[in-house]
């Protein structure tokens, strides 16, 4: 672990690669990154030219404190996203932690789906109504407020603790956070019913693993479960969401869900008996990650 630097004798970037070593020795993979972002966290760098002119500056007592404890919860096997307490998703730095799932590169790509879905509906900034069911720490929704100007969103989740979490970063989104708003629920539950038949874009990255299944045995040990496992063939809320979303869409309205590979041919099935046009998408390395379901059939009265 790093020493103690209280005679000032050690530089930021000394501190980055005695943790890159610490990191090396614990086995984690890509230490001398990892390392540097640890001490970029705690000396306060944004970005690689601050963290170049910081580098050669002496550590203080209490960055160094924050670096050991950071370092000694990545040695132990804890996500460097809950360990930095923030991660990147497409032009946001979120809060994240043990509450939430990590933010991914696929769900990026989702959300850029439910993205093209609000400029087909509503161009040049105008109006439109957006759900993100299961929102979690918020990336999705927020995404949504951040990149489209008229879009107001909803983030639902039957999880409170989650819903803080996506509370603390609306709270850091600025403007675009007065046109988002926070419900208490599972699914569509928590909307309020006079909204039925409103939402241009609906979109959810919900549990979709089936109990048995074999996940990463780091994602299995932190992240929570309940926004993991789904029921015994992992598709059981993605049938939901598909069945129930007509009442909830407008007439020109989308459902954009992401799902695992192995799962988008039925999911996709099963909302061609609910939507008039559905498409299987692939994620950034070309595997089925999402189904788009556009202009529901048949919205049922609520």
């Amino acid at each position: 672990m790093p020493t103690d630097p209280s005679d000032g004798t050690i530089s930021w970037g000394e501190l980055a690669r005695e943790v890159a070593d610490a990191l090396i020795v614990s086995g984690v993979e890509g230490a001398q990154r990892q390392g540097q972002w640890i001490v970029m966290r705690a000396c306060g760098a944004e970005d690689t030219a601050e963290w170049a002119a910081m580098a050669d500056q002496p550590a203080t007592v209490r960055g160094v404190a924050a670096v050991d404890r950071m370092t000694r919860r990545r040695a132990d096997g804890e996500p460097l996203q809950y360990v930095l307490g923030e991660w990147s998703f497409r032009r946001l730095d979120l809060f994240v932690d043990q509450r939430v799932l990590i933010p991914r590169p696929e769900t990026e790509v989702v959300a850029g789906l439910a993205l093209a879905e609000l400029h087909r509906l509503a161009p040049r900034g105008a109006a439109v109504l957006a759900a993100d069911l299961g929102t979690g720490s918020g990336a999705i929704g927020l995404s949504l407020a951040a990149e489209h100007d008229g879009a107001e969103v909803w983030l639902t989740d039957a999880s409170s603790a989650a819903l803080e979490v996506a509370r603390a970063n609306i709270a850091g989104l600025g403007r675009p956070g007065t046109r988002v708003r926070v419900a208490a629920g599972s699914w569509f539950e928590a909307l309020p019913p006079e909204l039925a038949g409103q939402f241009g874009v609906i979109v959810s990255n919900p549990p979709y693993v089936a109990h048995g299944d074999e996940i990463d045995p780091v994602v299995a040990a932190w992240e929570p479960a309940s926004a993991l496992y789904a029921g015994p063939d992992g598709t059981e809320h993605l049938t939901h969401l598909v069945e129930e979303a007509p009442a909830w869409l407008a007439a020109a309205g989308a459902l954009v869900l992401e799902l695992a590979p192995a799962q988008a041919e039925v999911v996709a099935d099963r909302a061609r008996s609910c939507f008039t046009d559905v498409a299987v998408e692939p994620d950034l390395t070309g595997r089925p990650r999402a189904v788009v379901a556009r202009h529901p059939r048949h919205p049922r009265p609520r």
